[in-house]
């Protein structure tokens, strides 16, 4: 009799929230929590908690009534397309840093290329908390 109840409650159908935008988010825009609503549909990809998205940027337009998916969103910009920035090399007790200009736009931990000033060379680091590019460091 207990095996009866259990597939039972199995079948039953789920119960799932998918978020969606409430009005138009434009591109490079911070979502707030009144850009978002949990609707009662079960949206393939669509997230389901607002707080994975709060303070994230969108990386594309995401129009009202339609789903926030994760690859939609990325970290806030720290860096904007030809800014001066600090390119760090990072190499054990090594450190080298000089003056670049990002090649992309980008947040915390994206990867872009850059351009360093003195050489011309072209570099591809990851993006530091603190705006610079750090180069040859996995960290």
């Amino acid at each position: 009799m207990l095996r009866v109840v259990f597939l039972l409650a199995l079948a039953a159908p789920a119960s799932a929230e998918s978020l969606v935008a409430t009005r138009t988010i434009r591109a490079k825009a911070l979502i707030a929590p009144e850009d978002l609503t949990l609707v009662s549909a079960d949206v393939p990809g669509a997230l389901s908690d607002p707080s994975q998205a709060i303070g994230l940027e969108a990386r594309v337009a995401i129009y009202a009534g339609k789903p926030v998916r994760p690859d939609d969103l990325g970290p806030p910009a720290l860096v904007e397309r030809n800014q001066l920035v600090t390119l760090v090399y990072l190499s054990g007790g090594l450190a080298i840093s000089t003056e670049g200009r990002a090649l992309a736009r980008g947040g915390e931990g994206e990867e872009i290329r850059a351009m360093n000033l003195g050489s011309r060379n072209t570099v591809t680091g990851r993006i530091g908390p603190d705006g610079a590019i750090y180069v040859g460091w996995n960290g």
